[in-house]
This record gives structure tokens, C-alpha cells and sequence, in this order.
């Protein structure tokens, strides 16, 4: 709890400005009552439960899933997943150049790592010769596919530390030792055994596929990397309040537990080195689709994000020339009139009055055009309630719940009635000390109260009077926010206007 005094221009400090703040010490959540589900972990979930249930089928029932013989449609599933890996590298590379992060340094290298272990080590290889099929051809890309699934368990450890001196050292180790396992493999082509054997089999669904102790030894491998993963990237987007929008970390949680089930339905049937389709590879593919659509999600909140910055940089320029001409010729207006001598009272005292007014609507204008979309509700009224009671040297009490949000359009008509309710009280109704309060009821609703020890008034003459427009427009305004305004006063017990939403 913080205690401040807020008092007018040449006041001593004798208010209070109470905050209050969630309760794990931070700003409350803006829908209190609710509980604040993120879609992480359900689409982890979903990434998990699909896994294992195509995998109880492999394992339960292989004989009822038939394997597809098509390299046509396996190279067409090699270059869209090289596609997918090189997008999401390119954005990730983009993200480290930003940030640092050594988590998105290392997922962009797996990801080049799995791209190059597919397609490109592929055509490569073509050029090559000299080696026997399913040896090198397949010895290679295995080893890319294990170092690149170790990396990604690595990324999703690193979490949020951030590289400083030995950036380069992180980015050159990974290429350089699969520059040295390629060498050490050319050099050893002859003498490597045969990855994976294809055998006739008595069944017309698949044929048998025999795969080297060591091959099966990396499939494993990848596949607890990846399931580990798929953990962790799900349990930092749940904990991190950074990483709540990240779209592309929040979808590599389903995607790496696809992954490594793909790995493990590779150990069934190593399709992947052969022309044969099997489950393994629609779910490495599916894993990659995932991936996908947090690569497109994250161009389009790095797109938005920028138009948005680009808004607010024109309406800071408003604000700017707001402040520096209309601000400042109303200001000068306010003092020449203020020194008139030659004048009516009455006539200056208007005068005064429609430049304070007009000087308020200004500053209005300029605090929204100036400030953040993302600064606390509460602090924004609070200055709101502050620049009227210094106009007009009173006293103001403050006691807000800081951790309540509102968008825009809503923060507008709240600021708006906070002037004109602070503004009637001190100019109508001759007030010590005015209070704001704004807090968050049991029921979620949302209260801002203003308050006076002023002289009070009958609401129901003034209803009925040609004057009020100002209490009219307050109410058109939480009705706008579908709330309601309630004002109690009477007269000599000063008036309390409470706007609930």
C-alpha cells in the first residue's frame, strides 16, 4: 500500500493517493471473477492426445493402417515442411536480432538444422556420388535431425536469458559441428552400414522396414527432446507475462509434441527414409502445419504492432502541436484578460471562465492524444482529476485500483466524466476536498466514484431545470459504456456522483 499526498497547485500535501494492487502484487486481472484461462496448455493437450492416439494405433493395430508408396507425394511433404522450418527460422533470427534471447538463437538454428536435414541434405547428397544408398543418405540427415531436436530442448531451457560477448560462439559451434560430423561421415562412406533395409513382407499393407540399433537410438532421442519441449515452451507461456502474446512459442508447444510422436511412429516404420507414407510422416507434417500458424500469427502481430506505433507516433504529433500552439495562445488569452482593468467584472469573470474551459478541453485532447493505450485506468483519471483541481486550487483524495483496464473508447468517457464531475463539484459547489475512488466489486463490476463536502443541490430541480446538461451528458456517457450513473446529493451534504460498469 502507498500513501502520497495530491493536493492543488501551492497546497501542502495533506490527501492521500491509495493504490491498490492485485494480489500477487501486480495489477489485478481485468476480468476479476473469471478465471484466466490461456489457450497454451489446451493445445498442448491437444498436440499430446492426437499423438497418442495414432500411436495406440501403430502399436495396437499396425495391420489396419496401410503404408502408401508415393515419392511424388514425399517430396511434395519434404519441400512444404523446408518451407515452414525456413519461415520460422527467418522469423526467429529476426526476434534474436531485437532481443538477444538465446532461446530464439537456438530454435532458429534447429529449425535450419531440420531444414537441412530434409530436403536440402537431400538434393545435396544428389550431387555426390560415391556412396551406397542408405548409408550416407540416410546416416546424415539422422544425425542433423538428433543435434537439431537436442537444440530445441535446449532453446526450451534457455527460457529468457540473454546473450552478451559470445553471440557469435553460440551461432558458429552448431554449423561447425555439422560441418565436422559431414566430413568425418564422407570420410567414413565405405565403412557405414546400412541405416535402414527394406524386406518383402507377406502382408500387402507395408512392407518390413529394418532399421539400424542406432538409427532407432537417435528416433528416441529426438522424441524425448521434442515431448520435453513441448513441456516447457507450454509451462514458460502459462508463467511468463512476456510471453503471453507469443504466438509462435505458444504454438511450438502442440508442434514439437507431434514432432516427437512422429519420431516415435518412425520407430514402427522409418518411412521417412524411404518412398513409403506412413503415420510418422503425416504427423511430422502436421507438426510443421502447427508451426505455421504461429509463424503467421506472429507476422500479423508484428504488423499490427507496427501500424499501432505508427498511430501513436501521429497522435503524439498532435498532441505536440496541440500543446505548442492552441495550449499556449489560450494560456496567453487567460493572463491578458486576467490583467484587463477597463472591463466589466462580469464580462472578465466569462471571459476567464470560457478560457479555463477551453483550456481544459485542450489539455483533454492533448493527455489523449499523448498518452499510451496501455497506462492504467487509474492513473489516467487520477491525472485527470488533478489537472481541474490545481486549475482551481482544491483539494483532491485519490484511493484507486490500479490494476483495473479499459479500452479506449472506454478510457475516453471515463476521463471525460472524471473532469466534468471534479469540475461541477469544485465550481458549483464550494468544496474543501474532492475524493475519487475507483475499485473493482465482488460481482466484477467496476465503480468510479466522485465525491464532495461542498454545499450540495436538489437533483431533482436540477433534472427538471433547463440548466444540468452537464449531469446529462455523464449519464449519456455511461450508458454508452453500459453502466449507469447514480447521483445522490442534497443540499448542505455535498453530492456524490458513482458511475458502475
Amino acid at each position: 500500500m502507498q500513501r502520497q499526498g495530491l493536493t492543488g497547485r501551492d497546497r501542502p500535501a495533506t490527501g492521500r493517493d491509495r493504490v491498490r494492487p492485485g494480489r500477487d502484487g501486480g495489477p489485478t486481472n481485468a476480468t476479476r471473477g473469471r478465471p484466466d484461462l490461456h489457450p497454451a496448455p489446451a493445445l498442448t493437450a491437444a498436440g499430446w492426445a492426437v499423438g497418442v492416439l495414432v500411436t495406440a494405433m501403430v502399436a495396437g493395430t499396425p495391420l489396419l493402417l496401410p503404408a502408401y508408396q508415393n515419392p511424388s507425394m514425399h517430396l511434395v511433404l519434404d519441400t512444404a515442411d523446408m518451407c515452414v522450418a525456413l519461415l520460422a527460422a527467418y522469423l526467429l533470427f529476426g526476434r534474436f536480432a531485437r532481443s538477444r534471447r538465446l532461446q530464439d538463437l537456438l530454435l532458429a538454428e534447429a529449425l535450419l538444422l531440420l531444414a537441412l536435414a530434409g530436403l536440402g541434405m537431400t538434393l545435396l547428397l544428389e550431387l555426390l556420388s560415391g556412396y551406397a544408398p542408405g548409408t550416407l543418405d540416410v546416416w546424415l540427415p539422422a544425425g542433423l535431425r538428433a543435434g537439431a531436436a537436442v537444440l530445441v530442448l535446449l532453446a526450451a531451457l534457455a527460457r529468457d536469458r540473454v546473450l552478451a560477448g559470445w553471440t557469435r560462439r553460440v551461432q558458429v559451434v552448431p554449423w561447425a559441428v555439422v560441418a565436422l560430423a559431414t566430413v568425418v561421415l564422407w570420410l567414413l562412406r565405405d565403412r557405414l552400414a546400412l541405416a535402414v533395409t527394406e524386406q518383402e513382407s507377406a502382408t500387402v499393407q507395408r512392407p518390413l522396414l529394418t532399421e539400424h540399433p542406432l538409427i532407432f537410438v537417435a528416433w528416441a532421442l529426438a522424441a524425448a527432446c521434442f515431448l520435453s519441449a513441448s513441456v516447457l515452451f507450454t509451462r514458460q507461456v502459462v508463467q511468463s507475462r512476456a510471453a503471453r502474446t507469443d504466438h509462435l512459442l505458444m504454438w511450438a508447444g502442440p508442434a514439437f509434441a507431434l514432432a516427437g510422436f512422429a519420431r516415435i511412429n518412425y520407430t514402427f516404420f522409418p518411412s521417412l527414409y524411404t518412398g513409403w507414407l506412413y503415420t510418422g510422416d503425416l504427423l511430422r507434417t502436421a507438426s510443421y502445419v502447427l508451426l505455421l500458424v504461429g509463424a503467421t500469427r506472429e507476422i500479423r502481430q508484428y504488423w499490427s504492432a507496427q501500424a499501432r506505433v505508427a498511430v501513436l507516433e501521429d497522435r503524439r504529433r498532435l498532441a505536440r502541436e496541440l500543446h505548442d500552439g492552441v495550449v499556449q495562445e489560450l494560456g496567453y488569452i487567460r493572463i491578458v484578460t486576467h490583467g484587463l482593468t477597463d472591463m466589466p467584472e462580469d464580462a472578465r469573470r466569462g471571459l476567464l471562465a470560457s478560457c479555463d474551459r477551453a483550456l481544459d478541453e485542450a489539455r483533454a485532447a492533448v493527455d489523449a492524444l499523448g498518452r499510451s493505450p496501455d497506462e492504467p485506468l487509474g492513473q489516467v483519471l487520477h491525472r485527470a482529476a488533478r489537472q481541474v483541481a490545481e486549475r482551481y486550487d482544491a483539494r483532491l483524495e485519490v484511493d484507486l485500483d490500479h490494476g483495473i483496464t479499459a479500452d479506449a473508447e472506454h478510457r475516453h468517457a471515463l476521463v471525460r466524466i472524471t473532469r466534468e464531475a471534479v469540475s461541477n463539484s469544485i465550481r458549483h459547489g464550494q468544496v474543501g476536498c474532492v475524493r475519487l475512488r475507483l475499485w473493482r466489486g465482488p460481482d466484477g463490476r467496476h465503480h468510479l466514484v466522485v465525491a464532495d463536502d461542498g454545499r450540495g443541490f436538489d437533483p431533482r430541480a436540477t433534472r427538471t431545470a433547463a440548466t444540468g446538461f452537464g449531469l446529462t451528458s455523464m449519464t449519456d456517457r455511461a450508458s454508452a459504456l453500459r453502466g449507469s450513473t447514480d447521483i445522490r446529493s442534497e443540499p448542505g451534504r455535498g453530492t456524490t456522483v458513482e458511475v458502475t460498469w
